[in-house]
């Protein structure tokens, strides 16, 4: 047994009815006694260990699950024709019936951006910030799911999920209404730092509420989660106002027309964006749908504060002269389908690069997407527009926390068992140094993978195994569909081109009576190419007359001897191995 004092009833009730397996009543001197029964904690990342994006955890509490956050990433470099990269949910599709809820930290699309897929499959109420929500709404209603329950909390308010306590704490980020998570249970409290920086001069006035945390660390936080994403980086971030102070020296010196590419959902930049060109009486001309998008939702709720008539339509540009407009727009990661990328190929419908234009480029490339962006900047010079990018000025800040907000984190939150999260695996590995050598014991520190179960009691912390995890790759409307051996082929395909051989035999006896013709795709050009289509043409008719001399007539045995009989002798002429697909018919 074991006795809890220093507590009014109702408070006890509060602080254990979060799942303990234990009973209490009252003793002689009318204090609460609890009967002590098994309690356990598991926390399983499904997303966002080893890598930047796709965040998604579950926490597991005497038979319930909660969710935080249920993000996407997007595809590398040899995942060819891939939209994005989702969580792979099939722990949770399993044990669907114990999930309570998906919590929310923020609106970005690491964050929320797998919403639609994961929700066709758990049907859950989903909880968040009035702007994180708003943004969610957007993607529900493209995606044409409109069942869904959403429940909207404001920051600092507690929440009863089942056996589940859950507090939403303020975080400065690069987003309005990002929030921590403290799940509170009588093991002690889980905190989940979610994406954060420690800004002291934020745009909305909005501070990170340190004080809350350093009472989460007086009560006692069992494990903490927290953002790796800029462990690297020694010092401080910079503070978000500090951009805005970088575009009033731009505008207040620039004549020209002004384009500004930078993340639709960065409400803050844009923001200041707004402001600057308010102060120097420039329109602004939205272009992109996500950016139009998210300033319609932002504005409606109060977050984004847009002066009255600021805000033009496209058409109405020639009432203006150039040194009269701005262009806020999509394309900061050079991505081919969005605005900036559009005007710079000469594409977009309405817009085009005119010679002089300014450019600003307010956002530092996701890994991977070096190459786009720097062909978009290429593009943009070619067409006469000067460009300013992070390298050349200050118009990009982080949004996330370097070792020193990281190291006051950790000493308020004075967590006992820590988790390195939101980070490629040397992020997290450098993380658990930093938290080394501020004193925490390398065993209380446990750094796992995607489906790792991290297993907690009240006097103990480890890895307890794994459950199933891995990407889902979405391709157009399909999920899932799209695998490694896909993939394989594509990649096969796009190196090293196609062949087709095409064919015909007789049913009777299996006598070439057509062909064999053959179809070069990737691989040769046939017209400068005779010699070798005819050599490989002539080996195919070899290697049909082997086979009906062997009495050979099945026609997986006969594709693949063609497969056989001409990759080797191309691999030989060329030193490539195209993709074989023979096409066999019969008359």
């Amino acid at each position: 047994m074991k006795k809890y004092v220093g507590f009014n009833r109702c408070e006890l009730l509060i602080y254990i009815s979060i799942g303990t397996n234990e009973r209490w009543n009252n003793n002689a001197k009318g204090e609460i006694i609890l009967s002590k029964g098994a309690t356990k904690f598991k926390i399983i990342p499904l997303g966002g260990l080893s890598e930047i994006g796709r965040n998604m955890t579950a926490f597991e509490y005497n038979d319930e699950i909660l969710i935080i956050d249920c993000g996407l990433s997007f595809p590398e470099d040899d995942m060819l024709g891939i939209d994005i990269v989702i969580p792979d949910i099939t722990y949770l599709i399993k044990n669907k019936e114990k999930i309570k809820g998906i919590v929310l930290t923020h609106g970005h699309e690491d964050h929320i951006g797998a919403l639609p897929y994961v929700l066709r499959k758990l049907d859950v109420p989903v909880y968040g910030t009035r702007l994180t929500l708003g943004l969610v709404e957007i993607k529900l209603r493209e995606h044409r799911l409109d069942k869904v329950h959403l429940q909207r909390v404001e920051v600092g308010q507690t929440i009863k999920l089942g056996e589940f306590t859950v507090e939403f704490i303020r975080m400065s980020h690069s987003i309005p209404d990002s929030c921590s998570i403290a799940i509170h249970t009588p093991l002690g409290i889980i905190f989940h730092t979610g994406d954060f920086k420690i800004d002291f001069t934020p745009i909305d006035g909005q501070l990170t509420d340190l004080h809350r945390i350093a009472e989460l660390g007086q009560e006692g936080v069992l494990v903490m989660m927290a953002d790796s994403t800029n462990v690297e980086r020694p010092g401080a971030t910079m503070s978000e106002s500090s951009v805005g102070e970088t575009f009033e020296s731009i505008f207040r010196n620039t004549k020209q027309r002004i384009i500004v590419a930078t993340f639709a959902s960065n409400v803050h930049r844009i923001q200041q964006v707004f402001d600057a060109a308010y102060k120097y009486d420039r329109k602004v001309v939205v272009s992109g749908r996500s950016m139009v998008n998210v300033i319609a939702v932002a504005s409606e709720l109060e977050v984004l504060d847009v002066m009255e008539d600021l805000i033009i339509d496209v058409n109405e540009m020639d009432q203006y002269e150039d040194h009269e407009i701005l262009i806020l727009t999509t394309g900061s990661q050079g991505e081919s389908m969005a605005a900036l990328s559009r005007m710079a190929s000469s594409e977009h419908k309405k817009l085009d690069i005119q010679d002089g234009d300014l450019v600003v480029f307010s956002a530092t490339p996701i890994p991977g997407n070096e190459k786009s962006v720097t062909r978009v900047i290429n593009q943009l010079f070619e067409k006469g527009a000067e460009v300013i990018y992070e390298s050349l000025a200050e118009v990009h800040v982080s949004g996330h926390a370097c070792q020193e907000e990281l190291k006051l984190m950790h000493i308020l939150a004075k967590p006992k068992y820590f988790i390195p999260v939101h980070g490629e695996y040397r992020h997290l590995m450098r993380h658990g140094k930093l938290a080394e050598s501020l004193g925490m014991s390398r065993e209380n520190i446990l750094i796992g993978q995607n489906g790792t179960v991290f297993e907690f009691g009240k006097d103990y912390g480890k890895i307890n195994g794994s459950v199933q995890s891995g990407r889902v790759l979405v391709d157009g409307l399909g999920v899932g569909d799209v695998g490694n051996i896909v993939l394989r082929d594509r990649k096969h395909l796009a190196e090293d081109g196609l062949m087709i051989v095409v064919v015909t035999i007789t049913k009777e006896d299996g006598k070439v009576v057509a062909g064999p013709d053959i179809i070069s795709r990737g691989f040769v050009y046939v017209r400068e190419s005779e010699d070798l289509m005819d050599e490989a043409r002539e080996i195919v008719r070899n290697v049909l007359d082997e086979c009906e001399q062997q009495n050979i007539r099945e026609w997986s045995m006969l594709k693949g001897a063609i497969r056989d009989g001409l990759k080797d002798f191309l691999y030989q002429e060329t030193k490539r191995r195209p993709m074989i697909l023979p096409i066999i018919m019969e008359v």
